[in-house]
């Protein structure tokens, strides 16, 4: 039996387990990325490793998500960060360089390679063959160090792609039809693998954009095969000699398939408040638009703007419509700003941002009370974009300048006639090399060679080894699909303090209820009660860290999504199952212990466990963690683990 791109990838990088779905794997690491709001922890869990320097073949740091610096803190961050790459043989990104996807993508990103990010986007990667995966911190900085990377094996999904895609239709509507199809949770523990005829007519770029949204499926990661598309886009960069023709045996097998006719495909969008909500932008028209963001690192390249600037020039958006572009890259602004695009978008009435994530972190660009705003990014989670009570559409960029000139949610096809447009297509450019690197600080031309810490840092946190008695109160109930901005917000005010751990954990679950860390830290122990899904969305490793710190000692949820279950075992918090009865009958203040030895039940590999609620009912909790994780558990997590080994 022949193998799939993913099996063929993962085999060669293979140096712990079997290729068989459900089974544990460590995979050798080539690469490593990290922002600014994961970025500080990340350093300083390597700092606490005590190791002279990184040990991956590339590791890049970037600050893209508080790229405005509001605060000196900020800055500090940014020249800590800094200093760590020079310190340690890491490239560095300057503020306003770019989104990491979009920058590692033009720069690094290699056919065949692992990436391991600091993000949940890394999957973007899987647009040029490789196979990236977003994680927590604590996992890219061991990787860092030339640790494995240990993840269960997914199951591979072929996406088999057919016919092209017609006029006004996009990449974007490939992932939104699928995410239409298989909602937020479809895609867990899974990769996406494409292949068919339809994959050769889309560029580089769009498959990008489509295994970069892959992560709202929930998805492991995405790839796609390589071919001249390709290599006619590494050449385009300058990077031809990093091309490897990689695809599926012909015989390979997958665990399901699903098929996507291209040519059947509508302009969709995903109405608020989850990327799965999605319809046929048609059954939307008419909604009255305020606001128009388009870039990110789903749809910030130059070849998604440049049709943009095509449907613009010599138009005007709508004057009670807010239109912004927000460059993934400098190398995308630079680009459009030498071809005279950036004026053309400028007398349009459109603003014109710093190359960042900004906007869809809610660090900016917050939309105003009772609009609507529609964007090209990849999340319109409830109160992502830091107002509570958003509406907030996703869509493709043609969708989206084509509603920005209207004022209002429209079909560019319907509009086409009204506006005079043409179907913008996408252009590759002659050439991508002439752009400035000055951004792009390398090991070698490192500014820094000892770390800098301004007064906000704080250090590491690290938690006791597990007790063999575990009780406390339920310090909170929680429904489903409550993300990682629910239990740590990655807004402004709150992500300035990503290097001080103690005044961060003031703001956990903060959105859900304020109260929370106080009651939490007088506590000094129990247990967050949650329904499906539980801590979906961004890799953000804090939002384990801060529970860790403030006392809790585990998650009482009906299933957890993939990259927040592991950061709860990484820092020693036990993510326990339960059923729906269970969950129904659990209450805030409810006193639960754990029957057993629990550092006995952990160690001889017990799945079943029993807890005591109130002293007057039990219910069956379920532990699901492998040899390596619960040794993980017993001893706190995975710093104190791999401090003690590295010692040893």
């Amino acid at each position: 039996m022949g193998q799939s791109l993913t099996e063929k990838i993962l085999s060669e990088h293979l140096v712990d387990g079997k290729l068989e779905p459900g089974e544990e794997i460590g995979i050798e690491i080539d690469q490593t990325i990290a922002h600014d709001l994961t970025g500080t922890m990340v350093w300083l869990q390597f700092e606490a490793l005590d190791l002279d320097e990184v040990r991956v073949d590339v590791a890049g740091q970037h600050c893209d998500h508080q790229t405005y610096q509001p605060d000196f803190k900020v800055t500090d961050d940014h020249r800590f960060l800094r200093s760590a790459a020079g310190t340690y043989g890491a490239y560095f990104a300057r503020p306003g360089t770019g989104i990491l996807h979009q920058v590692h993508k033009e720069n690094y990103t290699t056919p065949g390679t692992t990436l391991l990010g600091a993000d949940s986007h890394t999957p973007t990667a899987g647009g040029l063959g490789a196979i990236g995966i977003g994680t927590g911190g604590l996992d890219v900085a061991t990787a860092m160090g030339g640790a494995p990377y240990y993840i269960e094996m997914p199951e591979v999904v072929n996406v088999r792609l057919e016919g092209k895609l017609p006029p006004w239709t996009t990449a974007k509507d490939v992932i939104l039809e699928l995410l239409r199809r298989l909602s937020v949770k479809g895609g867990i523990d899974k990769v996406f693998e494409y292949t068919g005829p339809g994959v050769e007519t889309l560029s580089a770029n769009e498959r990008t954009v489509i295994s970069n949204m892959g992560t709202e499926l929930g998805a492991t990661t995405s790839v796609f095969p390589t071919d001249e598309r390709t290599r006619d886009y590494l050449a385009r960069l300058g990077r031809e000699d990093d091309y490897r023709k990689l695809g599926p045996d012909p015989d390979a097998e997958y665990d399901e398939q699903i098929v996507i006719d291209l040519s059947d495909l509508d302009p969709l969008v995903a109405c608020p408040s989850m990327p799965d909500n999605v319809v046929p932008v048609r059954e939307v028209v008419g909604t009255t638009v305020d606001q128009v963001i388009v870039g990110s690192c789903t749809n910030g390249a130059y070849e998604d703007l440049l049709p943009i600037t095509e449907l613009l020039s010599n138009r005007e958006v709508a004057s009670g419509t807010e239109t912004i572009v927000q460059p993934g890259s400098k190398q995308a602004a630079e680009m459009l700003s030498r071809e005279g695009r950036t004026a053309d978008l400028l007398a349009a009435g459109v603003n014109f941002s710093e190359a960042t994530c900004g906007a869809c972190i809610g660090a900016g660009h917050v939309p105003a009370s009772d609009s609507v705003s529609l964007r090209t990014f990849n999340r319109n989670f409830e109160g992502r974009s830091g107002n509570e009570e958003d509406d907030v559409y996703l869509c493709s960029p043609e969708v989206a300048a084509v509603s920005a000139l209207s004022g209002e949610l429209v079909d560019p096809r319907d509009a086409a006639a009204e506006f005079d447009l043409d179907p913008p297509g996408r252009v590759l450019p002659d050439s991508y090399i002439g752009t400035s690197e000055a951004d792009l600080i390398q090991p070698d031309g490192a500014i820094d060679d000892e770390l800098v810490k301004g007064p906000n840092f704080g250090a590491v946190p690290l938690k006791d080894s597990l007790e063999s008695t575990v009780s406390g109160p339920v310090l909170l109930k929680v429904p489903d699909n409550i993300t990682t901005d629910h239990i740590i917000p990655g807004t402004k005010e709150v992500s300035m303090y990503r290097s001080n751990v103690p005044k961060l954990s003031e703001y956990t679950l903060s959105r859900v209820d304020e109260e929370f860390a106080d009651r939490a830290a007088s506590a000094g122990s129990g247990f967050i009660v949650a329904g499906e899904n539980y801590g979906q969305g961004s890799s953000r490793e804090h939002a384990a860290l801060c529970p860790m710190y403030l006392g809790v000692d585990g998650v009482l949820a009906k299933s957890f999504a993939r990259i927040h279950r592991t950061n709860l075992i990484n820092f020693g918090l036990l993510p326990l199952v339960i059923d729906d009865t269970t969950y129904d009958r659990l209450d805030e203040s409810d006193e639960v212990t754990l029957v057993e030895d629990v550092v006995s039940a952990v160690e001889m590999g017990q799945t079943e466990l029993t807890i005591r609620v109130n002293d007057n009912w039990e219910a069956p909790v379920t532990l699901h963690a492998n040899e390596r994780e619960r040794t993980l558990l017993i001893e706190g997590g995975k710093l104190p683990h791999t401090k003690r080994r590295l010692s040893s």
